[in-house]
């Protein structure tokens, strides 16, 4: 591949104020070789085979800690599944994230298959529902018309924060109070027909899924089960954990901004990746530059700025500590 050194003029315009995260990323994809380009290109597209080997690794790690939290029948084993439990459901939203992207299944009956096996058992998000959010926010990025920049702003919102504060909002998402305000986020208005998709998925679909789960629930008497490693890690570490891919995925309260002066770049560690997946969501930089690159596709485009001379080494935060330590401020 052709290199590049970096570009003084492929630099990102700045916001008017200093931004909390330095730019990681300094060129967009017209700053790219045509070698590159074209690499990119090729790595676009759905990946239905990662996409579905990532739903089954899912469901089999949230049944593996089911079982261990059984087996052990101690409070803090408990305790520790509903974490860990917490964090595959942020998975599956992830994934849900994905399929509204059209890179994880391609068919006909691609997005009912999707919702009944990631996203349905969260409860009250759609694919359908969530496009017409998600897809806005690309289109209508850091404007009035932006459903993320509308929701996503005052104090909780803006960092860096006190580490008195953000304890207080990490203790009312862990406690379930803020659940409803961040499930409405999620939920498109009644009026937005924008983005609807081909073939929505109907609304007997989503009863005879909910009914045939309740049915085999109670079929092998599993609702005390269901309540305390289902239910319990949805209303709460769920609720962190979806909060958490929010602040890395921008910053907010900043109208007009650019993605590149408020968007991290965060490198996760190994055991980062395996205890809380978050699908390279922390290279979201690059999911809006290339929308139609798979998840899984993410650290090759990575790897392709860097070897252009696009990345600015200094701006990558190295693991998610990194960029706690960043956003907190101790005093």
């Amino acid at each position: 591949m052709e290199m590049t050194a970096p570009l003084q003029s492929a630099t990102v315009s700045q916001p008017a104020t200093d931004p909390v995260y330095p730019p990681a990323v300094l060129g967009d994809p017209s700053h790219l070789t045509p070698a590159a380009r074209k690499a990119i290109i090729a790595l676009s597209g759905a990946r239905p085979g990662r996409f579905f080997l990532e739903i089954v690794a899912n469901w089999l790690a949230v049944a593996g800690l089911i079982a261990l939290g059984l087996y052990a029948d101690k409070i803090l084993v408990t305790l520790l599944c509903i974490v860990l439990i917490g964090a595959r459901q942020m998975a599956f939203g992830l994934l849900m994230h994905e399929q509204v992207h059209r890179l994880g299944m391609r068919s006909k009956y691609a997005d009912w298959i999707v919702n009944a096996l990631a996203v349905f058992p969260l409860g009250v998000v759609t694919i359908e529902g969530y496009a017409k959010v998600h897809l806005a926010h690309h289109k209508y990025f850091m404007t009035e018309k932006d459903p993320d920049y509308k929701r996503k702003s005052g104090a909780e919102w803006t960092f860096p924060m006190g580490l008195l504060s953000f304890a207080k909002v990490v203790a009312r998402d862990l406690t379930g109070l803020n659940t409803v305000k961040l499930i409405k986020g999620k939920t498109a208005p009644a009026d937005q027909d924008e983005f609807l998709r081909r073939n929505p998925t109907p609304t007997w679909f989503r009863l005879a899924f909910y009914t045939l789960a309740a049915a085999l629930i109670t079929l092998f008497d599993g609702w005390v089960v269901f309540l305390v490693y289902w239910v319990v890690p949805m209303l709460t570490t769920t609720q962190l954990f979806v909060r958490w891919t929010a602040v890395v995925e921008h910053q907010y309260n900043a109208p007009g901004a650019t993605v590149h002066s408020i968007t991290p770049l965060v490198e996760l560690t190994w055991w980062q990746k395996l205890l809380f997946p978050d699908l390279n969501f922390s290279m979201h930089v690059y999911h809006h530059m290339h929308p139609g690159v798979s998840f899984s596709n993410l650290p090759k485009v990575h790897k392709i700025y860097k070897e252009e001379g696009l990345v600015d080494e200094r701006a990558v935060f190295h693991g998610q500590g990194a960029f706690l330590r960043h956003i907190v401020k101790r005093s």
